[in-house]
C-alpha cells in the first residue's frame, strides 16, 4: 500500500483523528474519502477540485474549495468572445486531467464550438515524449489551445511548446484553474515559457481581513496563492465547528482489536462525526478567501478573473461572471450584455504582438478579367486591396453575424498572377492553407465534397452568349418572314380546298362557275386568292357556299391583320437575333467555344454538354470575349449568368445571350467540412440579402452604373416568324365548315340521282354508274332556285311561217322589256321538239311537245 495511504488508515486507526484535511491531490483523494466514509470522519480538501469526486455522492467529503466544473463556462465564453471556432484540448492522463474534459466539452459544444482533437500527456512522459506530441500538434495546424494539468507537468509542458517555436506569434494558450493558481510554483524560468498565456482563476475578493493578514506576517505587495488561503480558511473553519459541537472528549467505538497499525477491517468509528460534520457545513464566516460557506458540500464561485501572463507577473484583463459575463470592473453595473471584446483589456499573445492569434485565413483569387466582382490589388508593402461584390457582402455579413470574426486576406497568386483555378483554391481550405474562401465562387456539387458552402448571396446559372445577326431589314426577301414556311403552304393549301369547295357548290347552279375546264381551273384559284385582299366578284348563290366562304374569309381577316401587323414590326422596330439559337447546332458545325479561365464551366461543357476539349478556349476578360467573338474565333461564349451580364453592359448592341439556361446554385463563401461557421455566416446572408435596400447599394457601389445597362433576357429564342400552330384553331373550323358544307351537298346530290340511275340503266355496273354520276354534276341544274328565277324573266312571241304554221318564237326580255335579235327559239324539224336559245347573259335547254 502507498504511503499516503498507510499514513491515512494510521490516522483514523491509531491517532483516532476526528478530521482530516486533504489530501492535495485528487488522484489521492478518492481512497481517502472511502476510508472516512467507513470511520465517519469527515476528510475536507482545499485542493481536491476534481469534478468526479462530489461531496453529494460523498456524505464525509467536504471541498473548502471550488469545483473545477464552475470554470468551464467562463472557458468557452473567452474561447467564443475571440471568435474561435475550434480548440484543442490538452490534459494530463491522470483522475484530474480526465475529471474536468467532459464538461469542458459540453461547454463548447452549446456554443458550437468544435474539439476536434484531444491530446493526453501522462505524468510519467519525459520532455522528448511532450515534444513529440506537440510536434504531432503543430503538423494538425492547430493554433488555439486549452491546456488543463497541474503546476509540474504545466511547466514542463510549456518548455516544450517553446522549443518547438509554438509560443511564437499567431498561437493562443488558455490555461483553467488549476495551473492558473499554482503559476506562483512554477518559478519564474517557466513563467519566461509561458509568455502570452491567458488563465483563468477564481477571483480574490480584496478585504480588511486579508490586508491586515499581509501586513501581520510581512506579506506587504505579495501575491498570495489561493490555495494557500483556502487551506487557511479551512483550518479556521474546522477548529470553529469542533468548538461549536463540543466533540473535545469524544471517542471512536472499535469493532476489533487487530494490533496491525493498516488494518482497514479493525478500524473504529467516530461517534461524533455525523455532528461535527453537521458543524462544519453550517459554519459561514469572512475568511481571506472571501466568503466561507458551504453550499452542497463545497464552496461556490463567485466571479472569475482572466488574467495574461506578462513578463514575471499576471496582468487582469477583466472579469466573468454567470450573472453579468465578462466586466472591466465587477462594481460596474452598466457592463451587462455589453460586447465581450469591449469589456477584455487587449492582452499580449505569445510572439509579443498584439495581433490576435487565428485570424481566420480567407483565401481570395487573383483573376485578369472582371474586377467588378473580383479584384485584388498587391501594393508593395505587402499589403493587399480588395474589391468587388463578394468582399462588399462579406463585410455586411461581417457587421450583423452573431459572433466576433477575425480574419485576414490572403491572396491565392504566384508572382502577382492567379496560382490556379478557383477548384484549386477551394482545395487549399482541404489541406489547411486557407480557413475559407470570400469570392465569386459558384456552388457546385464535386465541391461540396472537400469544402461546405454557406447559403448563396447571388443568383447564378450558365448560359451563352453569341454575335447578333445584321438587320434584317436589309433583307429584301423580308416580306415573306412575317409568316413561316409551314404556315405559307398551309395557307395556301387552305385556300384551295376552300376554292375548289366553293366551285363544287356552285358550278350545278351558277353560270359564273361554268365554262370550258380551263376557265374552271381558273375560277377555282381566282375566287379563293382574291379573297385574300377581298376582291372576289363572282357572287355565289349557294346556302353551303355562303356558309363557307364567312368562316373563310373570317380566317382571311385574322391571317391578312396578323401578316400586316408581323411586318410592320419587323420595318419599323430593331430586331436582334441571334447568329446561333442552339448549342447543338454549333457541335454540329464543328464551331468553337470560349469559357472563362479557371471556372468550372470547362467541366460542365465537356461532361454535360459533350463538347470536344480541342474545340474549346479559354479567356479572362470581358475584352478577350469581344475580341474573340468579333473576330469569328469563337461562335460563342459560355459562362455564368453575372460574368454574361457584366459583358453585355460593355456591349449592349453587339452580343445577345440565349438560353437554355443551365442551373447552379449561385456564388457563396465557403469553409472547411463541418465549420460551425457555415452556420451563422449563412444566417447574416439571409439577413443581408433579404435586406433589398443594403443589397442595392452594395452593387451599385461594386457593379457601377455600367448594371444599368439593359441585356438580353435569357431565354430559348423561338422563331419570329408566325407557325402555323397559332393558327390551327381558324383551320379546323375553316376545314370542318368546308367538309361538313360538301358533304351535305354530295349526299343531296347522290340521293336525288341515284334512283334514276338504277331505273334507267340497272344493268350497269357500279364505277359505270358513278362516271355518270360525274357526267351528271357537269350539267346545269335547271330545277335550282337560281334557273328558275332566270327562265322566269323571259317571254316567248310565236312567229308565223308564210304557210300559217308557227316556226319560231321571238323571246322577250322582261325585265329590261326590250328583245335582243340574237335571242330566238326554233322549231326542229318535226315540229314537235323545240330548242330555246338564248343567246346573252342566260342560256338554258328546254323541250316542249306541239
Amino acid at each position: 500500500m502507498d504511503r499516503w495511504k498507510n499514513a491515512a488508515v494510521d490516522l483514523i486507526k491509531n491517532e483516532e483523528v476526528n478530521a482530516i484535511i486533504g489530501p492535495q491531490r485528487s488522484s489521492q483523494a478518492k481512497f481517502v474519502i472511502d476510508l472516512g466514509g467507513k470511520a465517519k470522519v469527515p476528510i475536507i480538501s482545499f485542493s481536491a477540485t476534481s469534478p468526479s469526486l462530489s461531496p453529494s455522492e460523498n456524505e464525509y467529503f467536504v471541498r473548502s474549495a471550488h469545483d473545477d466544473s464552475f470554470q468551464v463556462e467562463a472557458i468557452a465564453a473567452i474561447v467564443q468572445a475571440y471568435g474561435w471556432r475550434e480548440i484543442i484540448l490538452i490534459y494530463e492522463e491522470t483522475d484530474y486531467g480526465n475529471g474536468l474534459i467532459p464538461y469542458l466539452t459540453d461547454a463548447f459544444q452549446e456554443v458550437n464550438i468544435r474539439v476536434p482533437y484531444r491530446s493526453v500527456i501522462s505524468p510519467n512522459f519525459n520532455d522528448s515524449e511532450i515534444f513529440l506530441e506537440l510536434k504531432k500538434l503543430r503538423e494538425k495546424k492547430s493554433t488555439i489551445f486549452v491546456v488543463h494539468m497541474t503546476a509540474a507537468l504545466g511547466s514542463k509542458l510549456f518548455k516544450q511548446a517553446k522549443i518547438a517555436r509554438m509560443m511564437s506569434e499567431g498561437y493562443a494558450w488558455i490555461v483553467t484553474e488549476g495551473l492558473s493558481i499554482l503559476l506562483d510554483p512554477v518559478g519564474y524560468k517557466q513563467m519566461d515559457s509561458m509568455q502570452g498565456v491567458l488563465g483563468v482563476r477564481p477571483h480574490i475578493q480584496v478585504s480588511r481581513r486579508l490586508e491586515h493578514f499581509k501586513l501581520t506576517n510581512g506579506l506587504v505587495g505579495e501575491s498570495l496563492n489561493l490555495f494557500g488561503l483556502w487551506a487557511y480558511d479551512t483550518i479556521w473553519a474546522i477548529a470553529m465547528a469542533v468548538e461549536k459541537s463540543g466533540i473535545a472528549n469524544s471517542n471512536f467505538l472499535k469493532p476489533n482489536t487487530s494490533k496491525s497499525r493498516v488494518d482497514l477491517a479493525a478500524l473504529g468509528t467516530f461517534e461524533m462525526g455525523p455532528k461535527l460534520l453537521n458543524a462544519l457545513l453550517n459554519t459561514t464566516f469572512d475568511g481571506l478567501g472571501g466568503n466561507f460557506q458551504l453550499v452542497n458540500g463545497q464552496l461556490e464561485s463567485s466571479a472569475f478573473e482572466i488574467f495574461n501572463v506578462i513578463g514575471n507577473y499576471e496582468r487582469v484583463i477583466g472579469y466573468w461572471t454567470k450573472e453579468k459575463g465578462f466586466l472591466q470592473d465587477l462594481n460596474d453595473d452598466k457592463a451587462i450584455n455589453s460586447t465581450p471584446m469591449n469589456e477584455l483589456k487587449k492582452p499580449v499573445w505569445p510572439g509579443y504582438t498584439m495581433e490576435q492569434p487565428k485570424k481566420l485565413k480567407i483565401g481570395v483569387p487573383v483573376t485578369a478579367g472582371f474586377t467588378e466582382l473580383n479584384k485584388v490589388e498587391l501594393q508593395p508593402n505587402n499589403k493587399v486591396k480588395i474589391s468587388g461584390l463578394p468582399y462588399e457582402v462579406f463585410l455586411a455579413v461581417v457587421e450583423v453575424l452573431e459572433i466576433p470574426l477575425p480574419y485576414e486576406f490572403v491572396p491565392f497568386h504566384k508572382n502577382g498572377e492567379s496560382a490556379g483555378s478557383y477548384d484549386e483554391l477551394l482545395y487549399k481550405i482541404k489541406e489547411g492553407e486557407f480557413d475559407a474562401v470570400v469570392a465569386d465562387t459558384t456552388i457546385v456539387a464535386n465541391r461540396s465534397t472537400y469544402v461546405d458552402f454557406t447559403l448563396p448571396y447571388s443568383e447564378s446559372g450558365v448560359s451563352m452568349v453569341v454575335l447578333v445577326k445584321d438587320d434584317e431589314r436589309k433583307n429584301f426577301w423580308i416580306f415573306l418572314k412575317p409568316l413561316s414556311l409551314n404556315l405559307w403552304l398551309a395557307t395556301g393549301a387552305a385556300f384551295i380546298f376552300t376554292g375548289l369547295v366553293v366551285w363544287v357548290l356552285e358550278h350545278r347552279i351558277n353560270t359564273e362557275f361554268r365554262g370550258p375546264p380551263q376557265n374552271q381551273v381558273g375560277t377555282i384559284f381566282w375566287f379563293s386568292f382574291s379573297t385574300l385582299v377581298f376582291a372576289h366578284r363572282e357572287r355565289v348563290v349557294n346556302n353551303l357556299s355562303r356558309f363557307v366562304l364567312i368562316i373563310w374569309i373570317f380566317v382571311v381577316l385574322i391571317l391578312t391583320q396578323s401578316y400586316t401587323a408581323s411586318l410592320a414590326s419587323m420595318l419599323t422596330v430593331q430586331r436582334l437575333q441571334p447568329s446561333f439559337t442552339d448549342v447543338k447546332e454549333i457541335q454540329k458545325h464543328g464551331y468553337f467555344v470560349g469559357y472563362q479561365k479557371d471556372s468550372f464551366v470547362k467541366e460542365l461543357l465537356t461532361k454535360q454538354m459533350n463538347f470536344d476539349e480541342a474545340k474549346l478556349k479559354h479567356y479572362s476578360s470581358s475584352k478577350e470575349y469581344h475580341e474573340a467573338l468579333s473576330s469569328g474565333e469563337v461562335a460563342a461564349i459560355v459562362d455564368e449568368i453575372p460574368y454574361l451580364k457584366l459583358f453585355l453592359a460593355q456591349y449592349c448592341s453587339r452580343y445577345m445571350m440565349i438560353g437554355p439556361t443551365y442551373k447552379t446554385d449561385g456564388f457563396g463563401f465557403a469553409f472547411p467540412r463541418g465549420s460551425p461557421l457555415v452556420s451563422y455566416v449563412s444566417r447574416a446572408i439571409l439577413n443581408v440579402t433579404e435586406d433589398k435596400d443594403k443589397i442595392e447599394e452594395i452593387e451599385k457601389k461594386t457593379l457601377g452604373s455600367q448594371a444599368t445597362c439593359e441585356v438580353t433576357k435569357v431565354s430559348t429564342l423561338p422563331s419570329d416568324s408566325l407557325s402555323v400552330y397559332s393558327f390551327a384553331g381558324l383551320f379546323i373550323i375553316s376545314g370542318i365548315a368546308s367538309i361538313l358544307s360538301l358533304l351535305i351537298y354530295i349526299c343531296n346530290f347522290v340521293l336525288k340521282h341515284w334512283p334514276e340511275l338504277n331505273d334507267h340503266h340497272p344493268q350497269r355496273s357500279f364505277r359505270s354508274k358513278i362516271a355518270e354520276l360525274m357526267k351528271h354534276f357537269d350539267h346545269q341544274d335547271l330545277s335550282s332556285h337560281p334557273f328558275n328565277n332566270a327562265i322566269s324573266q323571259f317571254r316567248a312571241h310565236p312567229v308565223s311561217s308564210p304557210e300559217g304554221n308557227v316556226t319560231s318564237f321571238v323571246i322577250d326580255n322582261m325585265q329590261n322589256h326590250s328583245r335582243n335579235s340574237n335571242e330566238e327559239a326554233e322549231f326542229g324539224d318535226d315540229g314537235d321538239e323545240i330548242l330555246y336559245s338564248v343567246h346573252g347573259d342566260t342560256s338554258m335547254d328546254a323541250s316542249n311537245t306541239s
